[in-house]
């Protein structure tokens, strides 16, 4: 048995809290989770992952093939949330919240080497290996299990303390610390992100389609047109999509201002011009959009998310 010499699990979640992780937790790895894997396996039979086929990756259902000696996952959340409200008015483009300030794979990446480090720094032959939606490892099953917070039906994780403006990130672990108690499932009755979904994407509690969903089409579709069921009702996104998130009770009440100066929203970012993205071009989306995430939406991709919009207005006019 790995054992952290001279610390434990309570000073291994003090040091996350140090290098600034709003909340942390500590799964144990004692075999694969069998429902889990048929979750999984439904899910991508049914093809609800899209052209997103990584998520196929057999390593996604066993995390030790990721890493073959890990016996705990130290999870963390960090809260996003800053209380910038985006102006209404269809001339406006929507960019979702958490793409507003800077990459997050940078701030949480940054945060979790230092803690890594820190952890092999302890004793010799410690193991420690980071990830933040970079990897191969189901982040919010992860996190669940870590006390973090519970996966809620539009597939989010909503934490009590900051709704589920968080993002995650994990530290694989040859150590066997102590774990904490799965999070307990806090929806209830409520289907408010069901009911306001305009392309039905969360098909039934907990299950969501990317072949309907929004945030999917405007980030990871690459064809040249997006789908007309798509198209028809984007309702001015055209950077991921924060429908289901802005309608639920727990973002209502407890949404809360991150002290991460990074997440701090760039120039630009909130209230952009859907005419000004239809038309951006490849040298201005480079010098609009540096360590940002939105990066990952390439300058056509853009341009035709804004134009789509921008055909959806004028066709609701006429």
């Amino acid at each position: 048995m790995n054992q952290l010499p001279g610390t434990n699990s309570a000073e291994v979640k003090q040091k996350a809290v140090e290098l600034g992780f709003h909340k942390v937790g500590i799964a144990a790895v004692d075999g694969t989770d069998d429902t889990q894997i048929e979750q999984l396996r439904a899910w991508i039979g049914l093809g609800y992952h899209a052209d997103m086929e990584w998520m196929i990756y057999p390593k996604r259902q066993d995390i030790r093939l990721v890493m073959s000696e890990v016996r705990s996952l130290i999870c963390v959340a960090l809260n996003y949330y800053t209380p910038h409200q985006r102006p209404r008015g269809e001339e406006y483009a929507k960019i979702s919240r958490y793409a507003w300030g800077r990459d997050y794979h940078k701030v949480m990446h940054k945060k979790l080497k230092a803690l890594s480090n820190w952890l092999q720094g302890q004793g010799e032959n410690i193991q420690a290996r980071y990830y933040a939606d970079t990897g191969p490892v189901q982040d919010k099953v992860w996190a669940q299990k870590a006390g973090i917070g519970w996966i809620a039906k539009n597939g989010n994780v909503i934490t009590r303390e900051y709704g589920s403006w968080v993002f995650l990130g994990e530290v694989l672990t040859n150590l066997e610390l102590d774990p904490d108690k799965p999070h307990t499932q806090h929806c209830g009755n409520c289907t408010r992100c069901l009911d306001a979904c305009p392309t039905d994407a969360i098909t039934s509690p907990f299950v969501v389609d990317a072949n309907r969903c929004i945030a999917y089409h405007t980030i990871e579709n690459r064809q040249e047109k997006l789908p007309e069921a798509i198209a028809s009702n984007l309702q001015g996104w055209v950077a991921g999509c924060d429908i289901c998130q802005d309608v639920c009770p727990w973002n209502q009440r407890f949404a809360s201002p991150t002290n991460v100066e990074e997440f701090q929203p760039y120039s630009g970012n909130i209230a952009p011009k859907l005419v000004e993205l239809a038309q951006i071009s490849d040298y201005e989306w480079d010098e609009r959009f540096p360590a940002s995430a939105l990066r990952r939406i390439k300058p056509e991709m853009l341009r035709r998310n804004a134009r789509a919009n921008l055909n959806a207005f004028q066709q609701a006019q006429e």
